[in-house]
């Protein structure tokens, strides 16, 4: 069975899962080619599976009518077990790509191919090294401009809660009392300004987004 911590921690990875660069201000161009184009549809088919599970529990909790009965409980418990089953074999995975090739970047995967590549990564919170491991790849790959700043700063705060650390951008929300509360920021009066500098909006403009997304349906 799937503790509630983790059912937490799957839940509040919804959003980024989704909209892996909601807030950003431009999305950018995907390379016409790519050199291993076989591993950049791979990494794309491995993401659509993981928007599609994430979007099916997102939509699971939005029904708020239903979300207290047994019934619901049961879906909701099936849904993460299914997400937690794509996360592992996504991480395998990926471990086995890194092995290989390295840190996939744009040069490889083309711009989507890379942007795939760090969103599996993202979701690999049952194996924190590892996602720390892509994170110095991905710091090295960035200097080359093989990835994405956005992306970067997603699994910068990625690891830095998941040490129990202060965020940096602001990118990690938990829902306290039924609002999106960001986790605690280091130096939170300049947030913004590293926002900007990687191309994501405000954080209250990312908040509103945020609450929108996760807005309960309508009751009938």
């Amino acid at each position: 069975m799937v503790s509630s911590r983790r059912y937490h921690l799957a839940v509040c990875a919804l959003v980024f899962a989704a909209f892996p660069h909601l807030g950003t201000c431009a999305q950018e161009k995907k390379e016409t080619a790519a050199l291993n184009e076989g591993l950049r549809k791979e990494l794309l088919q491995r993401v659509k599976e993981d928007q599609d599970g994430r979007f099916a529990m997102i939509e699971m909790m939005k029904r708020a009518k239903i979300a207290t009965t047994d019934e619901a409980k049961k879906a909701n418990v099936a849904e993460a077990k299914r997400l937690e089953a794509i996360d592992r074999q996504n991480t395998a995975r990926m471990k086995e790509i890194v092995a290989k090739h390295g840190w996939p970047g744009k040069s490889l995967v083309g711009v989507d191919g890379a942007n795939a590549a760090w969103l599996l990564v993202q979701h690999a919170d049952l194996d924190k090294p590892f996602q720390k491991r892509c994170l110095e790849l991905m710091r090295e790959a960035f200097k080359r401009k093989e990835v994405s700043g956005t992306d970067l700063a997603y699994l910068t705060d990625r690891v830095l809660v998941g040490q129990k650390e202060k965020q940096l951008y602001g990118t990690q929300f938990n829902q306290v009392d039924g609002k999106w509360v960001p986790a605690p920021i280091q130096d939170e009066a300049n947030v913004d300004k590293r926002r900007k500098e990687v191309g994501m909006l405000s954080m209250a403009e990312y908040t509103k987004l945020l609450e929108e997304v996760y807005k309960p349906a309508n009751k009938k």
